[in-house]
C-alpha cells in the first residue's frame, strides 16, 4: 500500500503523518487489495479538512471530513473510508457467491 500525504496551506508534521498512517492501517485489516491512498490535509478559515482517495482493485473510493481539529478530521475521514471499504468488500463477496 502506497500512501501519499500532502498539505494545502499546512505543513505535514511527523505527528500528523504518524497519526494518519496508524489510522489508515485499520483499513488494511479489512481489505488487503488497497493499491494506493492519496490524502490531502488542509486548512480553510476555521476548519481543518481531511480528504482521501483510496484506489482499490475494482473501485476508487473518496471521503472528506471537516472539523475544528485536524486529528478529529482524520479520524472521521478514516471512519467514512472504512465503512465504504466494508460495503465494497461485501459487494465483491456477494457477487462471487452468485
Amino acid at each position: 500500500m502506497q500512501l501519499n500525504i500532502s498539505g494545502h496551506h499546512l505543513n505535514i508534521t511527523d505527528a500528523i503523518k504518524h497519526h494518519s498512517e496508524e489510522k489508515l492501517s485499520k483499513i488494511k485489516h479489512h481489505f488487503d487489495h488497497v493499491i494506493n491512498i492519496n490524502m490531502i490535509l488542509g486548512i480553510e478559515k476555521d476548519s481543518q479538512i481531511a480528504e482521501a482517495t483510496l484506489h482499490v482493485s475494482g473501485a476508487d473510493l473518496f471521503a472528506k471530513a471537516e472539523s475544528g481539529d485536524m486529528y478529529a478530521s482524520i479520524d472521521q475521514m478514516v471512519n467514512k473510508l472504512d465503512a465504504q471499504i466494508r460495503r465494497h468488500k461485501e459487494k465483491l463477496n456477494d457477487h462471487r457467491k452468485n
